[in-house]
């Protein structure tokens, strides 16, 4: 069984995507991270912080508290940015470690701390590599924002 990374610590591949500045929730087995590149607005990072590299090898606990972090990961980013469809892609082609892509998708662009993004690849394929990469202020900025529309 996989080993699960204390909430004070990393894994290779949530360390890679800025954490602890990027982080927007902790739920032990998987945390939430704001995607330090952002083909959209609210583009997150949903990590689990077990050591494990294949989606098969999560414990029964990392599957059992899915369900509760994507419907806040849907409802926060609705009341943020109002998504009109969510992708999650598992890639882990680079980053070892079982992640999801979260990308919500608009048809129309959206404005974020004075920025405006569009989505390049609507109404197809995510365009992983348009958009814009926030620094770490813009990381903070975008984490905030997402906490203060996070339910409960």
């Amino acid at each position: 069984m996989p080993s699960s990374t204390p909430s004070n610590a990393a894994n290779k591949t949530i360390a890679a995507f800025g954490w602890p500045t990027s982080l927007v929730k902790d739920y032990g087995p998987w945390v939430v991270l704001v995607r330090p590149a952002q083909p959209t607005w609210g583009s997150l990072v949903l990590a689990c912080t077990e050591d494990a590299e294949a989606f098969s090898d999560i414990s029964a606990e990392a599957f059992a508290a899915l369900p509760k972090a994507i419907k806040d990961i849907e409802t926060a980013l609705k009341a943020a940015f109002d998504y009109d469809k969510i992708n999650y892609l598992m890639l882990m082609m680079v980053d070892p470690n079982v992640h999801y892509h979260v990308v919500p998708r608009y048809a129309a662009a959206r404005s974020f701390n004075g920025a405006e993004n569009a989505d390049s690849g609507w109404p197809g394929p995510p365009a992983l590599g348009d958009g814009i990469t926030l620094d770490t202020g813009g990381m903070m900025a975008m984490a905030e924002h997402l906490k203060a529309h996070w339910p409960g």
